[in-house]
């Protein structure tokens, strides 16, 4: 078990959550869950929390009635190798869910994620202030990253 995971508060569709994600990320699997016991007695026997992990990272999904919403204060960010990645994560996770700006994603469960072309950001790193600057700009107009428009717009400059 790792020393910290990011524990994510859902208002009783946490099962349902943690099912898609599971859908969507390689390599990703259902652990442990917890069920109410008597101590909780209009959830007895209902699910609590449930473990699960993405790409190595585990997560705890909490299956309780509340009031809390998730924000974008909080993300995940999914480090997309092409465009072909972008596509699909960006496809799956908005699906029942609202596209945002500059490539992030509020799902159907309200979490916020940021699908980010490793592209992007080494543009945006580029030690010439110049490109790093078009490859900024070029990404505020976005809301799914678009690699071949980055592209474009550093070579415009």
């Amino acid at each position: 078990m790792q020393k910290i995971s990011p524990f994510l508060w859902f208002d009783q569709t946490a099962e349902e959550a943690v099912n898609f994600y599971v859908s969507v990320f390689a390599d990703a699997k259902v652990g442990e869950t917890m069920r109410g016991s008597s101590a909780f007695a209009d959830r007895e026997g209902s699910i609590l929390t449930i473990r699960f992990e993405l790409f190595g990272q585990q997560f705890v999904a909490l299956n309780f009635p509340s009031d809390f919403t998730f924000t974008e204060a909080v993300s995940f960010v999914v480090d997309c190798k092409d465009q072909a990645e972008v596509d699909y994560y960006w496809d799956c996770l908005s699906d029942g869910g609202e596209p945002r700006d500059c490539g992030w994603v509020k799902d159907r469960f309200g979490v916020f994620w940021q699908i980010t072309p490793t592209r992007l950001i080494e543009l945006m790193s580029d030690p010439n202030p110049a490109i790093a600057a078009r490859a900024a700009s070029a990404m505020m107009t976005m809301q799914k990253i678009d690699i071949a428009a980055l592209e474009r717009a550093v070579a415009d400059g």
